[in-house]
């Protein structure tokens, strides 16, 4: 079946979207808040399966997590984990029972798996970030087009689920195959709008660790975040985390579609950066994140004792080499101390970090720096590309201490 067919003919079964109503969204919004940049505001709102988050758009949906949820803890609820749609339409309801992923292509066997013959295989699981490749876009200067986001599009979750090789090995990949293809049940509302399909190398697909995942944080997927199936590619940007993934297509060339060959493009040099205002003379596909680390518990114009010790703690992470220390600076980067790390959940996600200071009374502006495996660190001052990706500058906090 196609995904329309799909759609007609499947009902709401036990796990799909719940009872409330898709448009009583609207009805949810109790609150507002501002974003720290120009044209800031936004709407509070609460989804079915979801608190109360920041509404970027409502078709389809787009939801921001409030930054104070990343002080709560290094796993991010699921209530609180961001949402990210490309195309509008969505499907409404899906039933476990009668859902079906197809794999084709290049391979011996074709199959088509249902949940029960996904969570009958070896399960792996992985704690990892998934991060929208234009998270903290609304920070950029000059501003770009697209979602202006601030720091919330990114959430850290123990992921589990079938590892896409052992699907692939049971279909029989044929020795000519290059990529694998992946497309879900979300789809255009314009026959002129292509398609939202992704593209792996076959390697990186047989790695091990990129997974069919099923559960999240020790439950079903909630359905905005992909229900009741995605693709989790850990260490690499959101664009691949294909989300009610229901396709699975094995090639023998380089995918050519939209979202690979024209969209989700950077600047295809060290830093992935042009001079502000200029187009890159070269682009390659987005691919895996850059260092980034975050206060968490400390917004900026927060006000601290002074002559007293002050906890400063928040998250890093990185694309998988993994995090090996974070350093913090009480004097907007002049000087650095070393932070102490917490528990190591592995090297795809947010690794906590902790560390104490004593301020004399003034303004002080707070940085925070990760470095990891490989010496990768951030950059003192922001980088700029045209689609406003990969934004991974110190963060800077303002306190004052009194």
């Amino acid at each position: 079946m196609d995904r329309r067919q799909f759609l007609h003919r499947v009902g709401l079964g036990a796990a799909a979207f719940g009872a409330v109503p898709w448009a009583a969204r609207m009805a949810r919004a109790q609150e507002s808040v501002t974003l720290p940049f120009g044209a800031g505001e936004r709407a509070l709102v609460a989804y079915p399966q979801k608190r109360p988050l920041i509404q970027m758009t409502a078709r389809p949906p787009q939801l921001e997590t409030p930054f104070s949820v990343f002080d709560e803890g290094v796993i991010t609820p699921n209530d609180a984990f961001f949402v990210r749609y490309h195309l509008a339409d969505i499907p409404l309801s899906i039933d476990p029972d009668t859902f079906r992923v197809d794999v084709k292509g290049k391979v011996d066997r074709p199959l088509s798996l249902s949940l029960a013959d996904l969570k009958a295989m070896e399960p792996i699981e992985i704690v990892a970030v998934n991060q929208c490749s234009g998270n903290s876009r609304g920070f950029f200067e000059p501003r770009v087009a697209g979602g202006q986001l601030a720091n919330g599009a990114m959430g850290n979750a123990r992921w589990r689920g079938a590892p896409l090789k052992a699907v692939l090995d049971r279909a029989g990949v044929q020795a000519s195959a290059r990529q694998v293809v992946f497309g879900g049940l979300d789809g255009p509302v314009l026959p002129a709008t292509p398609d939202f399909v992704k593209a792996l190398d076959i390697d990186h697909a047989r790695d091990g660790e990129v997974m069919l995942a099923y559960a999240m944080n020790g439950e079903d997927l909630p359905f905005l975040n992909g229900f009741p199936l995605r693709l989790v590619v850990p260490g690499r940007y959101g664009t691949y985390w294909v989300k009610h993934l229901n396709e699975i297509e094995v090639v023998d060339g380089v995918y050519g579609g939209f979202w690979m060959q024209s969209a989700y493009r950077i600047p295809d040099n060290a830093c992935a950066c042009v001079e502000p205002g200029k187009a890159p003379s070269k682009t390659t596909p987005i691919q895996r994140f850059d260092v980034r680390s975050f206060i968490t518990n400390l917004a900026d114009g927060a006000k601290v004792p002074a002559q007293a010790d002050v906890l400063v703690k928040g998250v890093a992470f990185d694309g998988g080499e993994g995090v090996t220390e974070v350093l913090l600076s009480a004097d907007d980067g002049v000087s650095w101390s070393g932070a102490r790390l917490g528990e190591d959940l592995g090297r795809y996600s947010f690794r906590e970090w902790r560390a104490q200071i004593r301020l004399p009374p003034g303004e002080h502006v707070l940085r925070v720096r990760a470095v990891n495996r490989i010496g990768q660190s951030q950059p003192m001052e922001p980088l700029w590309n045209p689609a406003g990706y990969m934004r991974n500058v110190t963060e800077r906090v303002r306190v004052l201490a009194a």
